[in-house]
């Protein structure tokens, strides 16, 4: 081994957990601070509870709200344009090419309709 590069272990390192509870282990740090250890982690317990340090659950919570109510808002909106436009011809639109014959049969109807009262 070279002389000068490894650090130095230290075999009685104080562990101190957020829960208050601590322990030794050894590292090259002179003291560790840890946020969960096996007398506060659920896995252990048995405990059913979330481990949200940094709040992604909340947020994550919130931005479900917010997706939510815009769709709500989204979604009333289409309704209200919908009981506003008019009413439509109900049946299947048709092509131009039944548009085409319709106009001619009229056409030829009314063609009829003249002759014979001359």
């Amino acid at each position: 081994m070279k002389n000068g590069i490894h650090p130095n272990w230290k075999h009685d390192v104080k562990v101190t957990c957020a829960c208050g509870n601590t322990f030794t282990t050894g590292s090259t740090l002179d003291s560790l601070h840890v946020d969960i250890c096996s007398a506060c982690h659920p896995f252990f317990t048995g405990e059913v509870r979330f481990v949200d340090r940094q709040g992604r659950v909340d947020k994550f919570m919130q931005r479900m709200q917010t997706a939510a109510s815009k769709q709500a808002a989204q979604q009333a909106k289409q309704k209200a344009q919908k009981s506003d436009k008019t009413a439509e011809p109900t049946g299947p639109a048709k092509s131009y090419q039944e548009i085409l014959r319709d106009q001619q049969s009229k056409l030829r109807q009314a063609k009829k309709a003249t002759s014979a009262a001359a």
